[in-house]
């Protein structure tokens, strides 16, 4: 396994598409920590930590959502188009929409497993509570690394044992139990942030989940996804009453990942400004052309061009408007979600209130409430209009046997024969992506 690096405060790594391994000279000696860690060390990891989730996030949106046909990234990369779609038959182990998300979520997860190592080693000022703050901080954000790892990876499989980056565990391919390991992760730092107390400041777009008692509720809403994914209703019913989930509250609520123009930090690589050709995302014309009538969400989260854009044999004209700049925040996992998490969780338990979760969110985008029974059909649509360009489609589909070409629309792909005549281009529809060339066999 690659050597994974540590991640220091604002010691963040430029956008791209191959990733090289980065040492940060202003970063105190990795030994140092380990014998003997000052609690501004420690706050400097956990700030590291949170400034590497951002990293390469856009690649496993883009990547993801290109695979189930909600988005395409038009850029100077074909292989963003043709392989993603399977015209090119495979997806590459070697790879950036394989390997740039991968090393990024693991030095995430390496800063982590430092920071818990550290502790150990901690300064006589660094009290009990807050060394339980340290560790509930550290097992939350591992948890939500290890999801979206597992939401890529899937049954090629991830490595949860990295303690060690030069004897890594085995790469565990049983996804049910790689869940329960991630499940078991966000017991124990709730566990650990009870009583807890935080000696670091959180990022500003923690505000509101910057307290253990707050930080409590970020975790259960994790909980309450994993536990989705797990099929395992009862739990993500429990675990959103623990949340911050509120069925009457807004929507946007919730811990997200902020960007800035600031020298060395990163900016939001999701924004892409209107009219570009070179550099832009564009929805597909199916998740346009599918959506419900006046649906508030196709309106705030797309702008049709007045002319149509063609690349790589792919028609479109509707591109992103998701967000307003390029240091607009993204969202971790806002109400919005746990609403519909609520509703899917209710589905066959209590009708009424998966009635009440999901007419939530359909009001909120100027849609009629439904009546009747609600099935898993009908949270997917409002998940696939609400959870837009955010990584989610891929793990929706595959989670209820959708990933395929009887559920995905394709779009009007085309290509030339030897001929020079247009035809239809082969697709495939990916259920995941590969180990990366680096892991296999070690």
């Amino acid at each position: 396994m690659k050597k994974i690096l540590i991640l220091i405060i604002t010691a963040v790594f430029a956008y791209g598409c191959e990733i090289d391994e980065q040492i940060n000279p202003n970063a105190p000696a990795l030994d140092g920590i380990l014998q003997s860690a000052s609690k501004a060390e420690l706050n400097n990891l956990t700030a590291g930590a949170v400034a590497g989730m951002r990293n390469n996030h856009s690649i496993y949106v883009t990547a993801t959502g290109t695979i189930t046909r909600e988005l395409y990234l038009f850029d100077a990369d074909p292989r963003n188009r043709t392989d993603l779609i399977g015209t090119t038959g495979s997806l590459d182990n070697n790879s950036f929409y394989t390997t740039a998300n991968w090393t990024s979520r693991y030095r995430v997860i390496k800063n982590c497993n430092i920071l818990l190592e550290a502790l150990d080693v901690a300064e006589a000022d660094v009290t009990d509570a807050e060394k339980d703050g340290y560790r509930g901080f550290a097992k939350t954000i591992m948890a939500h690394q290890f999801l979206i790892l597992w939401g890529a990876y899937f049954d090629s499989g991830i490595r949860l044992d990295v303690n060690d980056p030069d004897n890594p565990g085995p790469v565990v391919t049983n996804t049910s139990n790689v869940l329960d390991e991630i499940r078991t992760m966000l017991d124990d730092g709730l566990a650990d942030l009870q009583g807890a107390e935080f000696a670091f400041r959180m990022s500003s777009g923690f505000a509101g989940f910057d307290t253990p008692a707050t930080f409590a509720e970020f975790n259960r809403a994790l909980a309450a996804r994993a536990a989705l994914y797990a099929g395992d209703m009862a739990a993500a019913r429990t675990h959103l009453t623990d949340s911050f989930f509120d069925i009457n509250g807004d929507l946007d609520i919730g811990p997200k990942m902020t960007f800035s123009t600031s020298p060395g930090d990163f900016l939001n690589d999701l924004f892409k400004p209107s009219g570009q050709n070179g550099n832009q995302i564009f929805a597909s014309d199916t998740w346009v052309d599918e959506a419900q009538a006046n649906d508030l969400r196709v309106e705030n989260k797309v702008n049709q061009r007045a002319e149509t854009f063609t690349s790589s044999g792919i028609t479109v004209q509707y591109e992103t408007n998701l967000y307003e700049s390029a240091i607009s925040s993204i969202d971790i996992i806002r109400n919005e979600e746990l609403m519909l998490i609520y509703a899917e969780a209710n589905i066959g338990f209590d009708n009424t209130e998966a009635l009440a979760g999901i007419n939530a969110v359909r009001s909120a985008a100027g849609l009629v409430d439904l009546a009747g029974t609600v099935t898993v059909e009908d949270v997917l649509l409002e998940r696939r209009y609400s959870l837009w360009c955010e990584g989610h489609r891929m793990v929706d589909l595959r989670r209820t046997g959708n990933l395929n070409e009887t559920y995905i629309t394709f779009d009007n792909i085309t290509t030339t024969d030897e001929d020079g005549n247009v035809i239809p281009a082969d697709q495939e529809v990916f259920d995941k992506f590969p180990l990366p060339q680096t892991e296999v066999g070690s």
